[in-house]
C-alpha cells in the first residue's frame, strides 16, 4: 500500500520560523546543542509528495502554492522522493557559482508561454533542510537530530536539482561558512537545537544574517525633518540617484542626531514627494502612498544585510551615523 501525506500536514503547512540575532550563538545555546546550517537566499518551500499522479506540490511559507512555477522540481521530487514525505526547504536558482534571487522572482511573474524558457535557461534547485513526514507518518514531534538522520537516509541517492543542506555542530566551521559563503550569495546562518521538535509558526530557530557597513545617500526621510522616523536611502544607478530602501525605525537619540544635519532641498530634487510603498518594499502587502520629507542629499552610514533584489535592499537597513564630511556625489554602488 502506498503511503500518502498525513492529514495533519495537508497544505498549507505551518512552518517553523527563526528569530534574528546579531551574533552566532554558542554550541550549547540551544536544546540538545546548536546545529548550524547555511541560510539560503531563495523561496522557502514546503514540498508535499503524495500518492498517485500529480500528487506532488510546493507551498510557500505564506501558504501560496508554488507548484506551477517550478515544474522541474515537481518532476524531481516525484521521481526521487517516495510518497508520504513532507520536506521543508528552499527553492533557489544558481547563476554560475552564485545564487540569483532575481531569476527566482521572474518565475512568479512569467507568462505561461514564457515559463518554459526560464526553466530551460535558469533551472531551479530544491535544498532540503528538514523532514516533517516520512512513509505517511508525521514526525514533527521527533527531535531535530532524529529527523536529520532520516532526512540523510532519504537523500542518500538524490541527484540535482534535489540537494541536502550541509549542517555542522562545530561553531568554528559555521563561522567559516559565515565568512566565506556570502560570496555565493548565501545570507548567513540558521541555528537550530538538536533536541528541538518541529514547531510550526514558532520562532524556535535563530538566524544570523551577514551584514556590511556602507555609505548611502539620505535623500528623504519619513516624518518631520526635525524628528525623522525613517531614512530613505538612494544610490547612484545609471547616472541618477535612485531610491534603494529605507531604514528601520530610528530610535529617539538617532533621530535627534540625524535631524541636526538635515536641511530642506537647496534646488530641484530627483525624487517626488509621494511614492508607493512598493518602491520601498516590493514584497510588502501595503500598496498605498508614502509621503516623503525631501532633504538636501546627505551621506549616511548604514548597516545592511547582503540580500539585494535588482538594485535595492531587500530588507530594511539600520542607520548608523551621518557622514557630513563626505560628498553625496562620491558615493558608489556597492559590490554585491
Amino acid at each position: 500500500m502506498t503511503e500518502d501525506v498525513p492529514p495533519a500536514l495537508h497544505p498549507p503547512v505551518s512552518l517553523a520560523l527563526a528569530k534574528a540575532v546579531d551574533s552566532v550563538p554558542a554550541e550549547a545555546a540551544l536544546p540538545g546543542g546548536s546545529r548550524y546550517e547555511p541560510k539560503w537566499d531563495g523561496y522557502r518551500a514546503c514540498a508535499l509528495i503524495g500518492a498517485g499522479a500529480g500528487a506532488v506540490s510546493l507551498y510557500s511559507r505564506q501558504g501560496k502554492e508554488l507548484s506551477k512555477y517550478f515544474p522541474e522540481l515537481l518532476e524531481a521530487l516525484a521521481g526521487q522522493v517516495p510518497p508520504g514525505c513532507v520536506l521543508d526547504g528552499e527553492a533557489v536558482v544558481w547563476a554560475g557559482d552564485r545564487l540569483d534571487f532575481d531569476a527566482l522572482q521572474r518565475r512568479l511573474v512569467a507568462s505561461k508561454a514564457g515559463l518554459p524558457a526560464l526553466v530551460r535557461e535558469q533551472p531551479a534547485s530544491f535544498v532540503a533542510f528538514d523532514l516533517l513526514a516520512v512513509a505517511g507518518h508525521d514526525i514533527r514531534d521527533m527531535p531535530l537530530e532524529q529527523r536529520r538522520e532520516l532526512l540523510e537516509q532519504l537523500a542518500a541517492d538524490w541527484v540535482p536539482p534535489l540537494n541536502l543542506t550541509p549542517i555542522t555542530q562545530d561553531r568554528a566551521q559555521a563561522l567559516t561558512w559565515f565568512e566565506e559563503l556570502h560570496h555565493a550569495g548565501l545570507e548567513g546562518l540558521v541555528v537550530k537545537g538538536a533536541g528541538q521538535s518541529y514547531q510550526g509558526g514558532v520562532r524556535q530557530w535563530i538566524k544570523v544574517k551577514r551584514r556590511q557597513s556602507l555609505d548611502v545617500v539620505c535623500g528623504a526621510v519619513i516624518g518631520p525633518i526635525s524628528r525623522p522616523q525613517y531614512v530613505v536611502a538612494g544610490l547612484p544607478i545609471e547616472g541618477r540617484l535612485r531610491i534603494v530602501g529605507r531604514s528601520t525605525l530610528l530610535p529617539a537619540e538617532a533621530s535627534r542626531g540625524l535631524a541636526a544635519f538635515l536641511r530642506p532641498p537647496q534646488g530641484p530634487h530627483p525624487w517626488p514627494e509621494v511614492i508607493t510603498e512598493t518602491t520601498l518594499n516590493r514584497f510588502g502587502k501595503d500598496k498605498g502612498p508614502v509621503a516623503l520629507t525631501l532633504v538636501e542629499p546627505l551621506v549616511v552610514e548604514v548597516s545592511a544585510d547582503v540580500a539585494w533584489t535588482g538594485n535595492a535592499f531587500r530588507h530594511s537597513f539600520r542607520h548608523l551615523r551621518p557622514r557630513p564630511e563626505l560628498l553625496p556625489g562620491e558615493v558608489q554602488l556597492p559590490n554585491r
